[in-house]
């Protein structure tokens, strides 16, 4: 029996230019590999229809994104209302294969009756109104603050409205998949790990690394948060070199970084030359002020950086704790940095990343479970 299957997606997954499109994207040649004719609808707000997806995609499908849906006096959360699209719907209903919903997103059509016998999926790729809920304890913006404020308030009750209505949900980590348990009461979730670059492998250099490094995309609030607390309060008063890298830093922080005698900034790197500072790196130093879903950049780290200094927020529920140097408060992430600078990365250390993470993450693994849930 041929396996075809809807894969409804919350943006266009290719190309492959930033963390949250991995998952996404990634799938879709490993579902290919097992025998799934992948049918893909996309939501695309600006980047394009892709020829590249139909390698991987029988039919490949394209639909706005409703601007109008932003009121905050609509009742559905706007990630989800502005992807309630009739077109989609109709398309779906042409024939009865099952649906696997990419976030939170995607799922508008679990409360329309016309889907009731239908096989549903969806993939959590965050508990999205605690990751909003995070975005408006980051922002200053007033605005802003309000919109986060109730866009997680309708999440919750949201998040909370579909946990029975799904054939089975997928979550990227062990703490995502307790929390729609526990609050959501939801008995179909399991955790599925992230799909990866096929290509990553544990290739972590040997030795001394030259300075300790922060990367990120630096025009999301929460990350130039980490940047300003690092500076200020870990490498403010140390010689150690420091170097921030990502997209778009504001000039307010690379001011900031400027007034430091060690420190540098590098906007808008290249991946190769992102790449090539993870390597360069002594310590990949990776704190988060939200702890939710799961972060590429510290799977980067991991697979090709040394030395990873982390808090709590960055990997609770990922099961990567074994691999990381954990600190929570200033104090301790001072204390680690100053005695990891100088001791040198080791195969030992090398050769636990290779257990962990090739155990943890295999894209050939994941679609065979995946492909044994939905079709047993």
């Amino acid at each position: 029996m041929e396996k075809h299957l809807h894969i409804v997606s919350l943006t266009v997954p290719y190309p492959v230019d930033f963390g949250g499109v991995f998952d996404l994207f990634y799938k879709l040649p490993a579902l290919q590999a097992q025998g799934v004719h992948i049918h893909l609808h996309c939501f695309d707000y600006g980047r394009g229809k892709q020829p590249e997806l139909y390698k991987y995609c029988t039919s490949v499908h394209y639909y706005p994104r409703l601007q109008a849906a932003s009121s905050i006096f609509n009742q559905l959360p706007y990630i989800v209302a502005s992807r309630s699209n009739e077109d989609l719907l109709q398309n779906l209903l042409k024939d009865d294969y099952p649906i696997l919903m990419e976030g939170v997103h995607c799922s508008y059509l679990l409360h329309d009756p016309r889907f009731a016998n239908r096989r549903k999926f969806v993939r959590v790729h965050n508990v999205e109104y605690q990751y909003y809920r995070h975005l408006y304890q980051s922002s200053s913006a007033i605005l802003k603050k309000i919109y986060y404020w109730n866009e997680s308030r309708l999440l919750k009750k949201y998040e909370a409205s579909i946990a029975p209505k799904a054939t089975a949900f997928w979550g990227v980590t062990h703490k995502d998949v307790a929390v729609y348990r526990n609050a959501f009461g939801c008995k179909t979730i399991d955790y599925l790990s992230l799909y990866l670059p096929p290509h990553w492998q544990v290739n972590c250099p040997e030795g001394l690394g030259n300075f300790c490094l922060y990367q990120g995309d630096l025009s999301v609030p929460v990350n130039e948060k980490a940047a300003n607390w690092l500076l200020k309060k870990v490498f403010g008063n140390t010689t150690i070199p420091f170097v921030i890298a990502g997209k778009n830093p504001s000039k307010a922080l690379e001011r900031l970084a400027h007034s430091y005698p060690n420190t540098c900034i590098v906007a808008n790197p290249g991946e190769k030359e992102m790449q090539d500072l993870i390597k360069k790196a002594q310590i990949n130093i990776l704190p988060s002020f939200h702890n939710t879903g799961i972060k590429l950049k510290l799977l980067n780290a991991l697979f090709n950086g040394r030395h990873c200094v982390v808090n709590d927020a960055t990997v609770e529920g990922s099961g990567l704790e074994a691999a990381c140097h954990i600190a929570n408060n200033e104090k301790a992430f001072q204390s680690i940095v100053a005695q990891l600078f100088h001791q040198p990365f080791g195969n030992e250390e090398v050769e636990l990343r290779k257990a962990l993470l090739h155990n943890t993450f295999s894209n050939t693994a994941n679609a065979q479970q995946q492909v044994k849930w939905i079709w047993g």
